[in-house]
C-alpha cells in the first residue's frame, strides 16, 4: 500500500498536507473511505480511511497505529557544501535519505560557489525519498550556516572532516565507534581551504578519506553516509 506523509499526527481526523491531498485527489483519484497508510516522519506508521473535504482538501480518519519505528542506532549528521547543479543536489538528498542520514546542514565554506538553497524544494525531495524507500524517519534539514559556526556548535561524539589535501587522514572505520552520533563535513567542488581543515582539527575533528578516488561533493556525501551506516549496522569493522 502506498504511504503518505502527515507530520504531527495526534489521532482523530488528520488533515493531510496540501501536496499529499493534491496527489491523492488529482493524480491517484482515490475515493472516499479508501484505506490509507500514513507516516509521520518520526518513526510512526498509522492506518486509516480517506475523508474528502471540499474540492481540494483531504483528511484521514485514523484507525490504529501500525508500527512505531525504532530510533536509529545513531544519528548521522552531514554538513555539506551546497551544489551549483540542482539535479545533483537532489540526487544527493534522495540517496542520503535512502541510506539513513539523520540531519543535513548546508555549510558555507570559503570555496562554496553556491550559498543559498531552495529549502521547500529540498524538503519535498526528502519527503519523497523517505516514502519511496519505505523509511519512517524524515531527515532534519537545517538552515545554511558558515563552516566556522558549524564547527563551533558541533556536539556530536564523533566529528570528522573529509578532504583531499595533504596530511594524515584516517578511514571512517578507524575513527567511528558503532552507536556513536557523528558529524561529517563535506566540502565544495574545490575542497576545503587548508586553513579550514586546520580550524576543524583544532576543534577536535578528525581528518578522514573516503577511498583512493577524488569524489564529487554529492558522491562523497552519499559514500560517507553509507559507510557510517554500515559501521552502525555491524556490517564490517571498518576499511583502511
Amino acid at each position: 500500500m502506498e504511504c503518505f506523509y502527515a507530520p504531527g499526527l495526534a489521532g482523530g481526523n488528520t488533515l493531510l498536507p496540501t501536496a499529499e491531498a493534491h496527489h491523492i485527489r488529482t493524480v491517484l483519484r482515490y475515493e472516499e473511505g479508501r484505506p490509507i497508510l500514513l507516516i509521520d516522519g518520526r518513526g510512526g506508521r498509522y492506518s486509516g480511511h480517506l475523508v474528502l473535504q471540499g474540492k481540494r482538501e483531504a483528511s484521514v480518519a485514523l484507525v490504529e497505529s501500525v508500527q512505531e519505528g525504532p530510533q536509529p542506532a545513531a544519528r548521522i549528521h552531514l554538513g555539506i557544501s551546497p551544489l551549483k547543479n540542482p539535479s545533483r543536489l537532489e540526487w544527493f538528498l534522495e540517496k542520503a535519505t535512502e541510506l539513513g542520514v539523520s540531519a543535513i546542514t548546508p555549510l558555507i565554506a570559503q570555496r562554496s560557489e553556491k550559498r543559498h538553497v531552495q529549502r521547500e524544494r529540498m524538503e519535498r525531495v526528502l519527503v519523497a525519498a523517505m516514502k519511496q524507500s519505505g523509511r519512517s524517519w524524515l531527515p532534519e534539514l537545517r538552515e545554511p550556516v558558515a563552516l566556522s559556526r558549524l564547527i563551533q556548535d558541533a556536539g556530536e561524539e564523533c566529528r570528522m572532516i573529509a578532504h583531499c589535501g595533504q596530511g594524515l587522514r584516517k578511514s571512517i572505520g578507524q575513527v567511528l565507534r558503532p552507536g556513536a552520533d557523528s558529524l561529517m563535513l563535506i566540502g565544495p567542488e574545490g575542497d576545503f581551504d587548508p586553513s579550514e581543515v586546520e580550524l576543524a582539527v583544532t576543534a577536535g575533528f578528525v581528518p578522514v578519506h573516503l577511498g583512493p578516488s577524488r569524489l564529487r561533493t554529492e558522491t562523497a556525501g552519499v559514500a560517507a553516509v553509507h559507510w557510517i551506516n554500515l559501521i552502525h549496522q555491524g556490517a564490517f569493522d571498518g576499511l583502511d
